[in-house]
């Protein structure tokens, strides 16, 4: 039996990756669970999985479960906790399903331990990487990407030899504004940047997906994953979401893993690494399918995938600021405060005004992001 800490448990990944441990019951135990304030499903989760420990962020509705369970499981309140669990409490598996930089510091205490990381949370790559791999290789941690396409890379890349890669082609359906205008993004809602064709999603990552950060974010990601140039990683629109991303090889062939748009797929594999296990999850039908097309993206209209090559490419702090500059801007236009156009907008004023640094240290790296933040806001 595995033991495993989810935090982020009631968010998508969260919800998903608990729907694949309730199918192999015999080989996966919840030891942890950790929301923000969305207590009433964390309530049940508890009451189905029964962990030892859970964390709730938000100190009111902390508050609120702790009366509620009423001793059923231990209740740890506040930010704060989510470090001291991670460096102290027993599990196996640390599963980042968190979103946002909130993310790092506990994956970092995770790291130090050797844990066995499931990382979904692709703002700790971005922001962190050079300090997370580093940390990882030091204490022997395995670093298992969730997100599909990475977790793509990684199957594709069982058994090859690292020399051996050419590019990484990372996939992207293209949002819900794939076949509208330039022009005609200054104009759309939340609802409809929310109103993803092919993924159901939290708010922040379907409007990054929206405007193409989320694609952004992932080529910083796999850089840091795979070790491959940044010239070496390419993104190609992908709208039907079956080919996850592929891996061409220095001899031209091109090697591809597919599925059904299913987180539960990428979960799995990560959790269960480097088994395979027979699952009940609906099969793919190519024949029903029977279109993949291809597309390049427009880096004019999706300014924010270019914003992402140039602060990979720039190295330092670039990245840090790029990713806190893009929370506080989605979080904007969730609130209606700026246009859908604003959000790239933003990104660069920030990355052009924020001093350089080498990014080198966790202190750092917290400083930088809270400076962004304060820039922005």
């Amino acid at each position: 039996m595995e033991k495993i800490l989810i935090l982020g448990s009631t968010g998508s990944i969260g919800v998903n990756t608990l729907n694949v441990i309730r199918n192999f019951p015999d080989r996966f135990k919840v030891v942890g669970l950790s929301a923000n304030n969305n207590i009433d499903l964390l309530e049940r989760q508890i009451e189905e999985f029964k962990p030892e420990f859970a964390v709730v962020t938000d100190l009111n509705a902390g508050k609120k479960l702790k009366d509620r369970i009423k001793g059923k499981c231990k209740i740890f309140i506040g930010k704060d906790t989510l470090v001291s669990i991670s460096s102290e409490m027993d599990y196996d598996v640390f599963v980042g399903a968190m979103v946002g930089f909130c993310g790092l510091a506990p994956t970092i205490e995770a790291v130090k331990r050797g844990k066995k990381i499931a990382l979904a949370n692709k703002e700790t790559l971005v922001v962190a990487g050079n300090l997370i791999t580093g940390l990882a290789k030091k204490f022997n941690s395995s670093l298992i990407p969730i997100d599909s396409e990475h977790s793509a890379i990684f199957q594709c890349l069982a058994g090859e030899k690292e020399d051996c890669i050419e590019k990484i082609i990372l996939t992207a359906s293209g949002g819900p504004f794939l076949n509208r205008s330039k022009s005609e993004l200054d104009s759309v809602t939340v609802q409809e940047a929310l109103n993803h064709p092919n993924w159901k999603m939290g708010n922040k990552i379907t409007i990054d997906s929206a405007s193409m950060m989320n694609k952004g974010l992932e080529v910083i990601e796999a850089f840091w994953l795979f070790n491959v140039s940044p010239e070496n990683i390419d993104v190609v629109i992908h709208p039907q979401s079956i080919i996850h991303s592929m891996v061409q090889f220095v001899d031209g062939s091109i090697k591809a893993q597919l599925g059904l748009p299913d987180m539960k797929l990428p979960i799995q594999y990560a959790l269960t690494y480097p088994s395979r296990l027979k699952n009940n999850f609906v099969r793919s039908d190519l024949p029903e399918i029977a279109e993949l097309t291809f597309l390049k993206p427009d880096l004019d209209k999706f300014k924010c995938l270019k914003l992402a090559y140039e602060a990979l490419k720039e190295g330092g702090n670039s990245a840090c600021v790029l990713n806190a500059a893009n929370e506080v801007a989605v979080d904007k236009f969730l609130k209606g405060q700026i246009k859908f156009p604003e959000i790239p907008e933003l990104i660069e004023k920030a990355l052009e005004q924020i001093n350089f640094n080498d990014n080198s240290d966790l202190n750092s790296i917290l400083e930088c992001d809270k400076i962004t933040r304060n820039f922005l806001k």
